[in-house]
């Protein structure tokens, strides 16, 4: 059987690229209002995120869930990814670039938020790898653009 992505019919391939997309997706949605740990499930047993730029790298299922589900449990947060764009690379692996935008604030504790700027804007890079059947993330690389700190809400910050 031939892997090479130039000889996926175009079903196959746009099977495969939405499984990548779904991945991106999948990732911000466990972030913000799922279990954040639950990310790791995501990757590949050896798979990393990393941020050059803050010198992070943590690599493996297990420090993956550890990592992530270490956020504070008063944060809020949402992300908004566009511009995902997926390149199979062959039938069992691909690349993205995702564009995201992160609004964050810790201290919540319920409510909604007044509006205010973005806490980070930039991309992330991601790797896929075809394991068993399933799509998975191989690595994911974040690159800021911009960037300031989260925000810590006052109780009297919030509102219902």
């Amino acid at each position: 059987m031939d892997t090479r992505a130039e000889h996926l019919d175009d079903i196959a391939r746009l099977i495969a690229e939405r499984a990548c997309e779904r991945l991106v997706v999948d990732f911000v949605h466990k972030l913000d209002l799922g279990e954040p740990g639950d990310v790791a499930e995501l990757f590949t047993d050896d798979g990393f995120w990393e941020w050059p730029e803050g010198e992070r790298r943590i690599q493996g299922r297990e420090a993956l869930r550890s990592y992530f589900a270490g956020r504070p449990a008063d944060r809020l947060s949402r992300r908004i990814c566009t511009n995902i764009l997926v390149t199979l690379t062959s039938g069992s692996t691909a690349t993205a670039t995702t564009y995201f935008t992160t609004y964050r604030v810790d201290g919540y504790a319920g409510g909604f938020v007044p509006p205010r700027a973005p806490t980070q804007v930039g991309h992330y890079e991601d790797t896929f790898r075809k394991v068993d059947g399933r799509w998975l993330l191989g690595s994911r690389t974040l690159f800021l653009a911009f960037a300031g700190p989260t925000e810590r809400l006052e109780a009297a910050g919030s509102s219902a």
